[in-house]
């Protein structure tokens, strides 16, 4: 129902034009030839008019500013590496639900640092140790997480990780925060920040300056977010911060406001 209303301009144009088709055919039988072809014509111009339609209404519009008032959970003292379940958590709250990032962090999937000399993977869970900073530890990526969330959101959270920034965007539109993978300067790293792990699972790139946030707006020029290691509503340079979350993979997760049976 909400993608018909959203795109209802396209489709009443089209109504018009077919019924406006059908009148012509029915009082000019004598130009039945003529109609055939202007039919023809008539429904490939409104095909045009109603991909148009689709397509400006598919766009969210990023120029307008939005902020949305998320809870702030700082992961410290307790995860010093857990950014990731409290970013999770921030969002699962927002949602209406009583989850904490202890609770998170307890039941989130685990895997060893380094074991029969292979590096744990962040795409099958959290790397390490957490909550211990004298243990070697990394973090988690956005499957995992995904993996978490839908235990308390079932039919709910989305992974909309390898889309464009224009999905975040249309999140926020909608009132909904997204969870990003980024790093913690939120620019771009340069390649000597990166190295290879062989995992069971291949070789991937990793940066110890791994971290996540919550996004929860942005304007013309910035982008706000709740920062696990910081304070509510933070910015960061819009193009810089859509570029280190590119670098590490277009990583996001978010949920839709009703479920999808």
């Amino acid at each position: 129902m909400r993608s018909f209303r959203k795109h209802w301009l396209g489709w009443f144009l089209v109504v018009d034009i077919m019924l406006a088709v059908l009148l012509f055919i029915v009082y000019s039988p004598d130009n039945r030839s003529i109609g055939k072809k202007w039919v023809a014509d008539v429904f490939n111009d409104a095909e045009q008019v109603k991909n148009e339609a689709l397509q400006l209404t598919d766009q969210p519009s990023s120029k307008r500013p939005v902020q949305i008032d998320a809870p702030q959970i700082q992961q410290k003292p307790e995860l010093p590496r857990g950014c990731e379940v409290t970013s999770l958590a921030m969002l699962l709250q927002k949602a209406g639900l009583h989850i904490g990032k202890m609770e998170l962090a307890r039941k989130i999937d685990k895997v060893p640092y380094y074991q029969n000399q292979q590096f744990g993977n962040p795409n099958a869970g959290f790397v390490g140790s957490m909550d211990d900073i004298s243990k070697q530890g990394f973090g988690v990526y956005h499957e995992p997480l995904a993996k978490l969330g839908r235990q308390y959101l079932p039919s709910r959270i989305i992974d909309l990780t390898g889309r464009s920034f224009d999905s975040v965007i249309a999140q926020l539109q909608d009132g909904i925060p997204v969870v990003v993978i980024t790093n913690v300067t939120f620019k771009p790293l340069p390649q000597n920040a990166f190295h290879l792990w062989h995992t069971n699972e291949g070789k991937i790139k990793v940066t110890n300056q791994e971290h996540a946030v919550l996004v929860t707006g942005y304007d013309k020029n910035h982008i706000v977010f709740n920062d696990p290691l910081g304070k509510k509503n933070e910015t960061a340079d819009r193009k810089a911060f859509i570029d280190a979350w590119q670098q590490m993979g277009s990583q996001a997760i978010s949920y839709r406001k009703s479920p999808i049976f």
